[in-house]
């Protein structure tokens, strides 16, 4: 099984592993986007490297986070890049299945970037196989136990593209979910919206909705800048 590739950011590493899953784009626009403010206590879910535990721990050192992914490969990278963190105290690490794993407490936000190919062929690789379609984690399903184990009041936030956003917005209204805000992602000024950053809630509110581009003028635009140079290297 080849290595995944590593990645460096100011305040922590990302050792890949065997997760067949690098750090991408989308985990770190959720990671900087996800509303922590006033949080005490975080769920993520299908953690992989662990990168966005340790994006949530960056911006909020007094978050008590817990994280759980199904493969041990991803448990086995995460359990790495947290030890080597300065958040190490914070992070509580599980391994098992989100679906029937025993948490005794409820969790104020939750994060995750989940599983969205529905069909087509899976990866060679069985962890990023994992990682990526629906089978080993169903969008219905995934709704369903976050609203189990988040609090009433709590928020929870995911990173889809856009088609697969808009089915997974549709399900979780149909399960009584609100949306609280949302995020329009393009990859330039010209192109088309290609992400969805997604914010649920038990409680209806407001919807606030909101745009990002990520390159303008050559270079990272500043909305995307502003919202992840704390982590970026070379921003």
């Amino acid at each position: 099984m080849k290595k995944t590739k590593d990645f460096h950011f100011k305040q922590f590493s990302i050792d890949g592993g065997y997760t067949g899953m690098p750090v991408s784009t989308d985990g770190v626009l959720l990671g900087a986007w996800i509303d922590l403010e006033n949080a005490q206590s975080l769920l993520d879910i299908g953690t992989g490297t662990g990168l966005l535990s340790l994006m949530c721990a960056q911006r909020s050192p007094r978050l008590s986070i817990q994280a759980i992914d199904i493969d041990q490969h991803a448990t086995m990278a995460a359990k790495n890049n947290f030890s080597r963190s300065q958040w190490r105290a914070k992070l509580t690490l599980h391994h098992g299945d989100i679906l029937n794993y025993d948490f005794t407490d409820q969790f104020e936000c939750i994060i995750c970037n989940p599983p969205y190919f529905n069909s087509g062929e899976q990866a060679d690789n069985a962890s990023r196989a994992l990682a990526r379609h629906t089978h080993s984690l169903g969008h219905q399903a995934l709704l369903r136990r976050c609203q189990q184990l988040l609090s009433y009041d709590g928020k929870a936030s995911f990173v889809l593209p856009k088609v697969e956003g808009e089915q997974f917005i549709q399900a979780a209204e149909h399960q009584g979910w609100s949306l609280s805000r949302l995020c329009h992602v393009k990859s330039t000024p010209n192109k088309e919206v290609s992400r969805l950053l997604i914010e649920l809630t038990k409680l209806s509110q407001p919807i606030k909705l909101e745009t990002l581009t990520i390159h303008a003028n050559g270079g990272y635009s500043n909305d995307f800048t502003a919202l992840t140079k704390v982590f970026y290297l070379k921003m």
